[in-house]
């Protein structure tokens, strides 16, 4: 008893009243009822009770189920936090691009209409070549 409590589990075995039965070679049965063993089997599971409440898992394939509940509740939060910032990344670039063809709309407008009249003149275009030094 002493052994599974502390964490010392054979193989394919759990920390419950079968694997006690097996361990200490006893029919299972024995556990139950007005069993001899009755008493055993109470005194097991209020000292599994008392380390489970402090805390502590024996199995350690209990333990390890607990573990990896732990990290898949982690991971399922990191996953919704990620879903949400590229949602919110996807609106933002939605809302810049409509911007920026706003934008552009805009400045296509205001060239037409500075086209159109005739108080706007152009720059000359820049010389290619230049004459003379420019120190």
């Amino acid at each position: 008893m002493d052994r599974l409590l502390r964490g010392e589990i054979q193989p394919g075995g759990t920390c419950d009243i079968k694997t006690l039965a097996r361990e200490a070679a006893v029919d299972r049965t024995a556990f139950y009822g007005t069993r001899p063993y009755v008493h055993l089997r109470e005194e097991f599971e209020r000292r599994l009770q008392n380390l489970q409440e402090a805390g502590h898992i024996p199995d350690p394939r209990e333990a390890q189920i607990e573990r990896l509940r732990a990290e898949i509740t982690k991971l399922k939060e990191r996953l919704a936090k990620s879903e949400q910032a590229i949602d919110e990344l996807a609106d933002f670039r939605t809302q810049a691009l409509s911007r920026l063809a706003a934008q552009h709309e805009e400045i296509a407008r205001l060239r037409e209409s500075a086209a159109g009249t005739s108080r706007v003149s152009r720059l000359p275009a820049p010389r290619a070549t230049v004459i003379g030094t420019c120190s």
